[in-house]
């Protein structure tokens, strides 16, 4: 393989995982199921891949050190995490506009910030501030326009205050995971953790479906196989391509990358639900985008 494709591959794999996280609002409408219940298979499908996988894989090189009691729990925690961020931003996603859940479900940097400040004592940079005034103002004007077409206009896309909500602790729930992941990662392999982690989310949803009623078969073929691709694209392929991509690129690059998933969840919205922002809505739509830029920039000190 040449160099200037061995170089390549990084920003392919990141291209890859943002198409994958893009479609993946699409295919929990596709499923036609409680948010609970596609967020369950999603992990699911992808614990059945890794934890094999894992067992038959030794880690080699600096990671062959023995995790820690403190980074398997952890992996647990993050696990956890991240089932409560499936299960709102599916949820979401079924009571509202799939592309307006996206926009809003990306501000997990905003809140990763503000947890690193109170929880790990990491001060912000002072361009941290801007970037979270202009990622609110932008929450805040995407909720406003969206009750006021829903209420004007038959056709608009759907909208619902609680489903706007869910997104944002669908947010606040994956900068947890961020966060857990982060610490866990200082002494366990990358599979190892995301193998524990996928396990700990399907543990977690599995009793939590139940709890609510949220039916797990009895589905057409058509919704088996939306959840099929849920979990080998969206959330295999999707997060297999972002470890990839972190290991060989700077992690601001990955993260301004990976700010690309909302835009595109709004145009496959657009193009397979028939559903349709307003412009109000894509101006705040910018403003979470340009808000969430500005804190990477201040997160990784650039200027």
């Amino acid at each position: 393989m040449s160099h200037s494709r061995a170089r390549l591959l990084p920003y392919l794999a990141l291209a890859a995982a943002v198409v994958a996280i893009g479609w993946s609002a699409i295919f929990v409408r596709w499923a036609g199921i409680p948010g609970t219940a596609s967020a369950f298979y999603r992990v699911l499908i992808a614990a059945l891949v890794l934890l094999p996988w894992r067992a038959a894989h030794k880690p080699a090189g600096a990671r062959r050190q023995t995790p820690t009691r403190r980074s398997y729990m952890l992996a647990i925690a993050a696990g956890i995490f991240f089932a409560l961020d499936l299960a709102f931003f599916n949820t979401a996603v079924m009571r509202s506009s799939a592309a307006t859940t996206s926009l809003l479900g990306s501000n997990a940097p905003v809140f990763v910030g503000l947890g690193s400040w109170f929880l790990l004592g990491k001060r912000p940079h002072r361009m941290f501030w801007a970037g979270l005034a202009a990622s609110m103002c932008g929450i805040i004007l995407m909720i406003w326009a969206g009750a006021a077409a829903a209420a004007s206009r038959p056709g608009a896309a759907p909208h619902d205050l609680v489903g706007d909500l869910m997104a944002i602790a669908a947010a606040l729930t994956f900068a947890g995971y961020i966060l857990a992941v982060s610490k866990a990662r200082d002494s366990m392999d990358t599979l190892t953790l995301n193998s524990i982690a996928m396990a700990a989310s399907t543990a977690t949803l599995l009793p939590i479906c139940i709890a609510i009623g949220a039916p797990l078969w009895g589905y057409g073929s058509g919704t088996w196989l939306a959840l099929l691709w849920l979990g080998l694209i969206s959330q295999l392929g999707a997060y297999l391509g972002i470890a990839f991509a972190l290991g060989h690129l700077p992690a601001t690059v990955v993260s301004i990358g990976l700010l690309g998933q909302a835009p595109l969840t709004a145009i496959l919205a657009a193009t397979l639900l028939h559903e349709r922002l307003t412009p109000l809505q894509l101006a705040g739509g910018l403003l979470v985008i340009a808000g969430i830029y500005i804190v990477n920039r201040a997160e990784t000190g650039e200027r």
